[in-house]
């Protein structure tokens, strides 16, 4: 028989997994699925890290997102409320709010294994 379909209310929303400089609040995460919300406060950058296996897809809701990757952490993407960014699997990458207040982002990840793994840095 099909899982039935289920409703996340707000209130619902859990810890995810930590990151330092963001707080992630975890909708769903089932074997192959991860969904969720992420809040930067502002001017603060996350840790670098990469998702693993996991493609992710995160649309910015509020504030800004700047997305650091690539050789070296220069390659650089200046999102939008409004805008999405996709992060490939096994993608070493930082994320940034450069506005004034707190950015707000949506996330979904798609994968197995372990949904957030910390590194020391952009080529780690």
């Amino acid at each position: 028989m099909p899982e039935r379909v289920r409703g996340i209310r707000s209130g619902e929303l859990a810890p995810g997994p930590s990151t330092p400089g963001m707080r992630r609040s975890q909708a769903l995460a089932t074997e192959r699925v991860w969904a969720g919300v992420v809040h930067t406060e502002a001017g603060a950058f996350s840790g670098w890290h990469h998702h693993g296996e996991h493609e992710s897809v995160i649309y910015v809701a509020t504030g800004a997102l700047r997305m650091e990757s690539g050789e070296g952490g220069l390659d650089v993407f200046d999102a939008q409320p409004g805008d999405f960014v996709y992060v490939p699997p096994y993608s070493v990458h930082r994320e940034g709010n450069t506005t004034d207040g707190v950015a707000t982002l949506v996330v979904t990840r798609s994968g197995l294994g372990p949904s957030v793994v910390n590194v020391e840095g952009p080529d780690g």
